[in-house]
């Protein structure tokens, strides 16, 4: 059922879509477009670290490049609401889009082509910009189109999409292409996977004109950027926020760390296995995710949350690591024991489905801030899973890197102890994660309305 917003005569009216099966209608091509984009950007995500070290540089080097990408990334992550906000989804959509692909050519033609390590850097870092302009620009889209009821639904969609891309198919693809075609072939055809995505959601994605740079000509950027790093102020006010904010940065260190050392580890003459062998392994781990985070997502609200991602999730996690290094170590090449070690750390992960949900339950209100150091902490642990690995595996190697990511899951668990939450009665977590981002969103609105009027 459609409905429209009423909206003060300084807001742009929101015209809201259709839903259907859980997915608002009128972005059904976004959804599509998502997959396509997120296939493109996570391609080389499980085989870069090994590609690196083959034309002559170092593991340290390799993990470099992703601690580069991770730090980029993140700050990207950050602002991309705002953006969207202030010039429109689709227009960031499109750069998002256009960044990837030019700094993607870079960094393949004179990076990787001409064995330039500060070319690598450099492109590959500020390509680590774009999937969140593309990514988090469409989940404002999101928000701002879907029926508040209907929101958990919709972004439980955008979840599964981005999944299905950057998760299933981008794993799985290259073991295929790279035996076929290579390494850079590959590499290559990524950008025909983000070009298409992109591509699609700009151009199918009807806009009302009035939605288009709703604001970009009378809030200037300063003043979002003042509204946004308001969030921060509380990390510092509410205790409990910023226990959480830890906590939220641990809890995915082996899913952004892993990719820089396992290629190396499960590959090398110690365990063999070969590329494509691992890309499989690597591959089962996201392909049981799309029914794991149901299902955890169920046993949270039943058993709690935090207790969920303590004992599950963190402790999970902790054992769940090792065992993903050791298993192939005392049984090199086998792929049953190894997918079975893959499964199991991908159990323990997507225990943290919770995650979203405490920060806004911790702080009801604050909202707005408190799903923007929710995404503050995914950005620190995507830098921080990469930085880890690159600052200890050549001191320590593979198996002392694991050993860091388990302490600090253990000591996570540690802290969850002295987290208060009352969780809410007869509510799930996604429909608290999506209610707080609706609220975070009109929030942010409202706060641009009132300066628009004072201008």
């Amino acid at each position: 059922m459609s409905a429209t917003e009423i909206s003060p005569p300084h807001r742009p009216l929101i015209t809201k879509s259709r839903v259907l099966w859980g997915m608002p209608v009128m972005l059904l091509w976004g959804y599509i477009a998502v997959a396509l984009y997120m296939t493109g950007d996570g391609i080389e995500v499980a085989f870069l670290a090994k590609y690196v070290t083959q034309i002559g540089f170092t593991p340290k080097q390799a993990g470099m490049l992703f601690t580069i990408y991770g730090a980029t990334a993140a700050i990207s992550s950050w602002l991309s609401g705002v953006l969207a906000e202030v010039y429109g989804a689709r227009r960031i959509m499109a750069i998002g889009t256009i960044w990837w692909a030019l700094c993607h050519v870079a960094f393949l033609g004179l990076g990787l082509g001409q064995h330039s390590f500060p070319m690598m850097m450099l492109f590959y870092g500020l390509r680590g910009f774009a999937y969140p302009l593309f990514f988090y620009a469409f989940f404002f889209w999101i928000v701002q189109k879907t029926p508040d009821h209907r929101l958990a639904s919709a972004i439980g969609w955008v979840w599964s999409m981005f999944t299905l891309g950057y998760g299933i198919i981008a794993s799985f693809l290259p073991s295929w292409t790279i035996p076929a075609f290579g390494f850079m072939p590959t590499l290559w055809m990524s950008l025909a996977w983000v070009l298409a995505g992109g591509a699609l959601a700009c151009l199918t994605i009807r806009e009302e004109p009035s939605e288009a740079a709703p604001l970009a000509a009378k809030v200037p950027l300063k003043d979002q950027l003042i509204e946004i790093s308001r969030s921060l102020t509380l990390i510092v006010e509410n205790r409990d926020i910023a226990l959480a904010l830890i906590t939220r940065v641990i809890c995915n260190l082996s899913l952004f760390g892993f990719p820089v050392i396992m290629p190396l580890f499960y590959t090398s003459p110690e365990v063999g296995f070969t590329m494509p062998e691992w890309l499989r392994i690597y591959g089962a781990f996201f392909l049981v995710q799309p029914v794991t985070n149901v299902v955890w997502g169920l046993i949270g609200d039943r058993i709690g949350w935090l207790r969920q991602m303590r004992w599950f999730g963190f402790v999970g996690c902790a054992m769940a690591s090792l065992a993903f290094y050791f298993i192939p170590h005392l049984m090199p090449g086998n792929m049953f024991t190894a997918i079975i070690g893959a499964l199991f750390l991908a159990l323990t992960l997507n225990a943290f489905v919770p995650m979203g949900a405490i920060f806004p339950a911790i702080a009801p209100d604050h909202k707005g801030a408190a799903v923007s150091v929710q995404n503050l902490g995914g950005g620190l642990s995507n830098f921080l899973g990469p930085a880890l690995a690159t600052l200890f595996v050549t001191s320590y190697g593979t198996q002392g890197v694991v050993y860091i990511y388990a302490a600090l899951y253990l000591l996570a668990a540690v802290i969850t102890c002295f987290i208060r939450l009352n969780q809410p009665k007869g509510a799930n977590a996604m429909e608290v994660f999506s209610a707080a981002k609706a609220a975070a969103v009109h929030e942010e609105m409202n706060d641009l309305g009132l300066q628009t009027q004072k201008s």
